[in-house]
């Protein structure tokens, strides 16, 4: 059985067979990894490709520069980022370079992070998270 992964560079749709997810897969387009043990950077557009296509959780960090608590929780988010790899995929999206993205995403506070999977949004935890915590709150409300 395959699985739907949109690339986190450009955006394309890419399908990659189940039993190949832990051999470095890339977009068939513009040969980006398409699992990585990081998180990636983002943009908007790339984004709402992602959200509806990925079978796998799909974990944006949404987070702007001046936010203290965003760049104390860039590493964890990092470490997160290692231990789920090939279960879930992260992201990150500066919410000062794209500011829509607000609104789209209902934005209260940073840092928040979102997990979606097939079309929906699947989980919301705010604030700045530990990467243990991150990986509990995966696990028990997300499946990765």
């Amino acid at each position: 059985m395959s699985i739907k992964l949109a690339c986190l560079a450009c955006g394309q749709a890419n399908r990659v067979p189940e039993n190949r997810l832990d051999s470095g897969p890339k977009c068939g387009t513009c040969g980006a990894h398409l699992i990585s043990d990081r998180p990636v950077e983002v943009s908007l557009d790339v984004l709402k490709k992602a959200e509806k296509l990925d079978d796998l959780p799909l974990v944006v960090d949404f987070w702007a520069a001046w936010c203290g608590p965003c760049r104390m929780m860039a590493p964890e988010f990092a470490k997160a980022a290692r231990e789920l790899k090939g279960r879930a995929r992260f992201a990150k999206l500066d919410t000062e370079a794209f500011p829509e993205a607000g609104n789209r995403y209902a934005i209260r506070g940073i840092p928040l992070l979102v997990a979606f999977r097939g079309g929906r949004e699947i989980g919301r935890r705010a604030g700045a998270t530990p990467a243990k915590d991150i990986v509990g709150w995966l696990g028990s409300s997300v499946g990765a």
